[in-house]
This record gives structure tokens, C-alpha cells and sequence, in this order.
């Protein structure tokens, strides 16, 4: 039997508590690659824990901006997940929701403060 096709969506956010460096801009960077693994160790397990969790297969963070004047940094992740016939249909409304409510109202994500308005699903 094939194998369900990979689905992907785009996820956006701010942090508030995080200034954006010019080596965030860097891929290859340690600053880039250590913040990378901080977001997927606050990510994963909020995706997981969300309607498309089964299916869920991972996040790479495709870039670091400056925001607000280097204050803030913004996140552009894109996320996988196997869309199955029988598993759940991805919603960006319900896994918007799902992430609001396991943030606080996008306030908090681990250590890091956010933009509460800055959270966007295939935005």
C-alpha cells in the first residue's frame, strides 16, 4: 500500500524575550542551530499534544527575522504531517486554537514571552 502523502504548513510567531543577532540570520550559526533545538524542544510536544498529533511528524525552523527594531525576533517554521484517510483533518483554525490555549493566549512559550497577535497557521 502507498504510504499517505506528506502534508505541510507554515507556522509564524514572535518572540518578545529573544533579540534578534545577525548570526540568528546565519543557518549555520550556533546561535541559529541552538535556538533551533529550544524551539523544537517547546514545539514538538505542543503539536503532539494537539489534534494532529498522531499524524504530526516535525517542524524545521526555515528562518529567524528581526522584528520590532532587533527587540523582538520572529519565527518561520515549516511543519510536516502524513495525511491519512482515517486520522485527523488538519484544521489551521482548531490546531490555531489548540496551540492559543497550550501558550497561554500566545503569551508563553517555555522561557520565551510572545506576541500574542503574531501567531500565524499557514498565514
Amino acid at each position: 500500500p502507498l504510504s499517505p502523502p506528506v502534508r505541510n504548513f507554515t507556522l509564524n510567531f514572535t518572540i518578545t524575550n529573544l533579540q534578534f543577532t545577525a548570526d540568528l540570520a546565519m543557518p549555520n550559526s550556533k546561535k541559529f542551530k541552538s535556538t533551533e533545538k529550544v524551539m523544537y524542544h517547546y514545539v514538538d510536544p505542543l503539536l503532539q499534544k494537539s489534534s494532529i498529533g498522531p499524524a504530526y511528524i516535525g517542524c524545521k525552523v526555515t528562518a529567524f527575522r528581526s522584528k520590532k527594531d532587533r527587540d523582538d525576533t520572529g519565527v518561520d517554521a515549516i511543519c510536516s504531517y502524513r495525511d491519512e484517510p482515517s486520522g485527523a483533518i488538519f484544521s489551521r483554525v482548531m490546531v490555531y486554537h489548540e496551540l492559543s490555549n497550550m501558550t497561554n493566549g500566545i503569551t508563553t512559550l517555555g522561557h520565551y514571552s510572545l506576541n500574542s497577535q503574531s501567531l500565524y497557521i499557514n498565514g
